[in-house]
């Protein structure tokens, strides 16, 4: 298992990031704590922000999306490849693109994130299980499998039956599949293997397919 203290981000490549709720507890109890997460990776992504999160947060929802939108490209520290949150955990599949960024990125995404559940719920000390644990992709198969892995993850734990996953509202799968407009998601590198969303639907949903290749990444999907 590789953690940030053990592993060397470098510019361009793509990693696998996770970590779980310290004594496998939610993290993530409800809608509001679901969203905020979310909201938190997507404006953290960037580095050199004009104002602080808390200025962010008193924006309404379209001044969010509009201040997001002025944002020039070059500020990304991080894309967002795929995510995943489930109730104790998260899994994000991430590619540096300045030096520092996935360190940075995840240091502000959990201490914020960590900083608002516990106001919310009245409690003190670490949220997550110690330092992140952080995997690098090595080729395009890899990346792909991936993808696919994290957004199995509801079906996995039980959450949604196959034919339901397109409605889970906590990953990326809706913006691959087009169902929501991609805003948080970098779904292009992924994407561009692909002639169609509806080949990636199946590509994700082919369980003979997946359990054949878990072989392939399973040093990257270590269980939470």
């Amino acid at each position: 298992m590789s953690t940030n203290r053990k592993i060397i981000f470098a510019n361009g490549e793509y990693y696998h990031v996770f970590n779980r709720g310290v004594e496998k507890r939610l993290t993530f109890t409800g809608k509001y704590e679901f969203l905020r997460a979310i909201d938190a990776i997507n404006f953290y992504r960037f580095g050199n922000l004009p104002f602080r999160y808390s200025k962010y947060l008193a924006l309404n929802q379209e001044k969010r999306v509009d201040f997001l939108k002025s944002l020039n490209e070059v500020e990304l520290q991080v894309e967002i490849i795929a995510f995943c949150l489930m109730g104790n955990h998260f899994h994000l599949l991430v590619k540096q693109l300045k030096d520092g960024g996935i360190v940075k990125f995840m240091a502000k995404f959990t201490n914020s994130y960590t900083k608002y559940f516990n106001t919310k719920h009245n409690r003190v000390g670490p949220l997550f299980q110690g330092v992140f644990k952080a995997v690098r992709i090595e080729d395009d198969e890899q990346l792909l499998h991936l993808s696919r892995y994290i957004h199995l993850n509801p079906i996995a734990g039980f959450i949604v039956k196959p034919e339901e996953l397109k409605s889970y509202k906590w990953s990326s799968y809706p913006e691959y599949l087009g169902i929501i407009n991609a805003r948080t998601t970098n779904i292009k590198d992924v994407l561009s293997f692909f002639k169609s969303t509806d080949e990636y639907e199946d590509f994700v949903l082919d369980q003979a397919d997946y359990s054949m290749k878990l072989k392939t990444i399973e040093h990257l999907a270590i269980d939470l």
